[in-house]
């Protein structure tokens, strides 16, 4: 690995990883409608109106409309562009590209990361208790689990991969009806999706999908290829959930999806793949489409140590963490050299570079490699490669190489204590946990248009009572105008009133702070602006503030 030996040296014992709640940070492309195409342009509509291009960001941001959630995990794909988080209460914040209404939001191209959607299983018509406790992005739909195990989709849905009868796209979230088993409904506790199809995981351990069958996706042994008008070929479509075959007996605690393939892991320790198999992706040696899950010989010896902990599927490539907590990869993972396209990991090999950590989490995105290990001083270790990375997803930095071919601990995150890494195609995100490490990373919008003075009486900075400014959206207070008043510049975090009592509402870089949408008057018109923090002056209160960190 590129980092000093000394750095990348592993605790014995891995510490737990997910657990807790955190702040959400992000880096790489956030032009969503435009992200990983070659027309980044494109012809507009005349009437259309002209959307500002969102900028890269090279290294790690706070992202400043959900610095106040505490969030609990974050969902994206290696195929898609878009992301929902669930904070504490069970609700989901989604953002990214809407294309075909993968967000739920019809008629939207893209929804602001400055501007979240939030959404609760209420809105959906849940009852009052149930929460979102999952979630998924295929490459343009969306699934959300709720934890009365039920399932709502949107997006497009040409291939049934909604759960719904074929059509165009579900321009809102739906409920699934089913999956069933035995003509009893089954519990969804976990959701995977790929480009056209869809599996989720219920409480009892079984795996169902739907969608396209197009390369055995599906996993029920065909792919009913068969020819239509004007000689095009077209496959068969499943939209309601059927079992996937071979995992009947099986007891399956994660499954993980790439672009066209799928990956389980059950209790025991082995690890299945199916589907489309270029590149060699499932590691079995060879290129053959699976059309039944195969278990995979590398992590089915008699020795438990030897078998998997945790799967991940990437765009072309697989990688499964066994019980030593070590990474194993198969399949297509950079340009060049070993494990390119010319020289793919026919089987899962281990990855030399990562000898003496033992990885808690990894995630793929688009080019990215993602591992989290633990480190010497009780924290966790943040690794990362990709080649070919283009929007600064790696996070390296603004001066630093966008791309890194070998495995090399991420500098930018070093002292900030990772609970989870979410690899999108051209973007990732962090859950990491507050700290003063974390509270020293640039935020996104990195300048906000606040007030110089205090907000209360409108005074400037005093040798007396210095100015406190707010983490999410800058703006200044004196501390005795606070109500009630501070003593002291308070340790860690600290958010004015207005982002306190309403932690959701969205913070343009004009400084323009808003109401967060009721969920009755969801989707209604944009409302006035929050009273209460009046404008003194403009600028930037970085300058005069005591308590600013950029």
């Amino acid at each position: 690995m590129s980092a000093t030996p000394s750095a990348l040296t592993a605790t014995d014992t891995p510490s737990p990883v997910g657990q807790g709640w955190g702040r959400v940070l992000l880096c790489g492309g956030t032009d969503w409608p435009r992200l990983g195409r070659k027309d980044r342009g494109g012809k507009k509509k005349e009437d259309a109106q002209e959307i500002e291009p969102g900028p890269d960001l090279l290294e790690p941001h706070i992202l400043r409309s959900l610095s106040v959630i505490k969030a609990v995990s974050i969902h994206t794909s290696c195929i898609g562009c878009h992301c929902v988080v669930l904070d504490i209460d069970g609700a989901a914040w989604l953002f990214g590209r809407n294309e075909r209404s993968a967000l739920g939001a019809a008629g939207v191209e893209a929804i602001s990361e400055n501007a979240p959607k939030r959404l609760t299983a209420q809105k959906l018509g849940a009852s009052k208790d149930t929460r979102f406790i999952h979630a998924a992005c295929g490459k343009n739909h969306t699934l959300l689990v709720g934890s009365d195990g039920q399932v709502w989709t949107a997006g497009i849905n040409t291939n049934g991969q909604c759960g719904h009868p074929v059509c165009p796209e579900i321009s809102s979230f739906k409920l699934v009806n089913g999956p069933k088993l035995n003509g009893v409904k089954e519990r969804v506790k976990k959701a995977a999706a790929g480009t056209t199809f869809s599996i989720v995981l219920t409480e009892s351990g079984k795996v169902f999908a739907f969608g396209s069958a197009e390369h055995g996706q599906l996993g029920h042994g065909k792919t009913g290829e068969h020819i239509v008008s004007a000689g095009k070929t077209a496959f068969d479509i499943e939209w309601e959930p059927i079992p996937v075959r071979g995992l009947d007996n099986k007891q399956i605690v994660q499954i993980a999806c790439g672009a066209q393939h799928s990956i389980a892991l059950d209790v025991e320790g082995m690890v299945y793949v199916w589907g489309y198999n270029g590149y060699c992706r499932l590691g079995l040696g060879h290129q053959k489409d699976i059309l039944i899950p195969q278990v995979v010989p590398n992590f089915a010896g008699s020795n438990e140590m030897t078998r998997g902990a945790e799967v991940v599927a990437g765009p072309s490539n697989s990688v499964v963490i066994d019980k030593q907590r070590m990474y194993w990869m198969a399949g297509k993972w950079k340009n060049t050299g070993d494990g390119s396209v010319g020289q793919p990991n026919s089987s899962f090999r281990y990855i030399g570079d990562l000898m003496g950590c033992k990885i808690l989490q990894a995630a793929c995105g688009g080019v990215s490699h993602w591992a989290l290990a633990p480190d010497d001083d009780d924290c966790v270790m943040t690794i990362v490669f990709g080649q070919g990375a283009s929007n600064g997803e790696l996070g390296l930095g603004p001066d630093e190489p966008k791309s890194i071919t070998k495995p090399t601990q991420h500098k930018r995150l070093i002292g900030i204590h990772v609970l989870q890494v979410a690899a999108g195609q051209n973007t990732t995100f962090f859950l990491a946990k507050p700290n003063a490490k974390l509270s020293d990373l640039p935020r996104h919008p990195f300048e906000v248009e606040a007030p110089d003075a205090c907000v209360v009486c409108g005074k400037d900075n005093g040798d007396d009572d210095p100015l406190l400014e707010c983490e999410k959206c800058d703006y200044p207070y004196h501390l005795k105008c606070l109500d009630p008043p501070l003593s002291e510049v308070p340790e860690g975090e600290w958010f004015c009133p207005e982002c306190e009592a309403d932690p959701g509402a969205p913070i343009d870089k004009d400084g323009v702070k808003r109401n967060t949408q009721s969920e009755e008057d969801e989707g209604s018109d944009e409302e006035e602006p929050k009273q209460g923090i009046k404008r003194k002056a403009a600028g930037k209160g970085s300058s005069t503030a005591t308590k600013r960190r950029k």
